[in-house]
């Protein structure tokens, strides 16, 4: 079965991008068939793998509107394949409102290609409308970045709001997989407490390691590769490693 996993916080920079996009170099390195979904019309994770999302003939918007089959627009990459966005995604969302069964335009547009890989993952958008709810619904898992800070923690409250609206609308067996530290310096009381308020405050289980706050991380965009390839002995490569091996043991026991 192909576990299906949605990266989203409402709240913006709070490395969901970064996220998405070394958790599936992780998984490539463990042999798994990653498909990353770009849901986001800034197109930070299509421009992160080295693609510019300028020069695209074809992008998600292409699918989402129904004039182009998904396996056309999928970008081959040299460990996982992409769903690109660009700007023209923003169309589509005003489009998508239109149309009936609005929600299911993600799920839908997938079904024929999602039994190729092991992995996907979906970078949705940093707010609540209608992109993130076809994320949502194509989702099988949601995992939810925090930087620990107050205004990222209160964008977990708003976030499982509208998962409990998508559960009782669209996808009933929506999960949360749990929340994952970025940008982590241990050395604050902010931070520690932060992250310690998050199983108390929402009943959240909080995945281990925490990623480090590093400059290597907010380098790797520019090099268009994740931080596994750009620095792959640093702290936060070591870190996305082992919480992708952790997520990907989770996967194997409920399997």
């Amino acid at each position: 079965m192909t576990n299906v996993l949605a990266v989203a916080n409402q709240k913006g920079g709070v490395a969901k991008t970064t996220t998405v996009h070394s958790l599936g170099a992780a998984l490539a390195e463990m042999g798994r068939r990653v498909l990353l979904v770009d849901l986001d019309p800034q197109a930070c994770l299509t421009f992160s793998t080295g693609t510019d999302p300028d020069k695209l003939d074809v992008s998600l918007h292409d699918v989402l509107v129904g004039r182009t089959p998904a396996a056309e627009v999928l970008v081959v990459l040299d460990d996982l394949d992409l769903l690109p966005a660009s700007i023209d995604l923003a169309g589509a969302e005003v489009h998508l409102l239109t149309r009936p069964g609005r929600e299911y335009a993600l799920a839908r547009a997938m079904e024929p290609i999602r039994d190729h890989y092991d992995v996907v993952l979906i970078d949705c958008p940093p707010s609540l409308g209608i992109l993130t709810i076809n994320g949502l619904t194509a989702a099988r898992q949601v995992l939810i970045p925090l930087q620990c800070e107050t205004l990222s923690h209160r964008g977990v409250g708003q976030l499982l709001e509208t998962i409990g609206d998508v559960r009782s609308f669209t996808n009933a067996d929506l999960e949360v997989l749990g929340v994952v530290a970025t940008m982590y310096d241990p050395r604050t009381r902010l931070a520690q407490s932060t992250l310690a308020d998050v199983p108390v405050a929402y009943g959240l289980p909080v995945l281990d390691p925490p990623v480090p706050k590093s400059v290597r991380v907010a380098e790797s965009p520019g090099r268009g590769a994740s931080v596994l390839r750009h620095a792959p002995r640093s702290p936060s490569a070591d870190a996305y490693r082992a919480l992708a091996a952790g997520i990907d043991a989770v996967w194997a026991g409920s399997q």
